[in-house]
């Protein structure tokens, strides 16, 4: 956690990530093409940042989607479980290494490493959806414990999903356009962005066991860039 403030630095990096030369953006759909890594590395920065100045819980409350899900060990609703928590008097702290984007940057992911005060440490894996006024709130946050601390990298990555070509088809639906809000953490779960490049989904065992698989578009295709599991752990 000692290169927190580095990671600033590597934001600008993964910025770049995000403007694509003008050649490459003709030809694309209007609208696509906006991902911006280095404003959710910046949004996890801040999330981490007031976990450490204001409070754990504060924190995950205040950057929760409406919709957010944690894991605690089984699915729960994240506003709901966090309500009227008390903040532990140390938060543990945390930092991203890796951020994956949605060509139209409504959806990211972020992956990194925490730390507890008591010294045990482990991974973490955050699903950030874009909000209306252009900020960004998680959705999903899970991790778990490592035997040896994640490494780190020298840089921080990012990759951002390749943008739908102009005459691809007709633009996808927004998934907001015809469901209901989720009401209640399920077993499954997922969820994509609105220009369908990037997509999740989430399944729990009856024992609490986990798995996370995350895809982005690359060559055609989605590709899975992330599958991660979690051994079921006891209520």
């Amino acid at each position: 956690m000692k290169r927190l403030g580095a990671v600033l630095l590597m934001a600008a990096a993964a910025a770049s990530l995000a403007a694509p030369a003008d050649a490459e953006r003709r030809g694309r759909r209007p609208g696509v093409g906006t991902a911006n890594p280095s404003a959710l590395i910046a949004a996890e920065i801040a999330f981490a940042r007031e976990a450490k100045e204001k409070g754990q819980w504060t924190a995950f409350r205040d950057y929760a989607d409406d919709e957010a899900v944690m894991f605690a060990p089984g699915p729960v609703m994240a506003r709901e479980w966090l309500r009227g928590r008390k903040d532990p008097p140390v938060s543990v702290e945390w930092e991203p290494y890796q951020v994956w984007m949605s060509c139209d940057g409504t959806l990211g992911v972020t992956k990194g490493a925490w730390q507890r005060p008591d010294g045990t440490f482990g991974y973490f894996t955050t699903i950030w959806r874009q909000q209306k006024k252009g900020d960004y709130r998680w959705v999903l946050d899970q991790g778990d414990a490592l035997s040896e601390p994640l490494e780190q990298p020298d840089m921080l990555s990012a990759s951002v999903a390749d943008c739908p070509a102009r005459g691809a088809g007709p633009r996808p639906e927004k998934p907001e356009a015809n469901r209901e809000r989720r009401r209640e953490a399920g077993m499954d779960g997922g969820g994509r962005s609105d220009d369908d490049t990037l997509n999740w989904t989430y399944h729990v065992e009856a024992n609490n066991a986990r798995t996370l698989s995350v895809s982005l578009r690359k060559g055609g295709e989605m590709t899975e860039v992330l599958s991660l599991s979690v051994a079921g752990q006891a209520e």
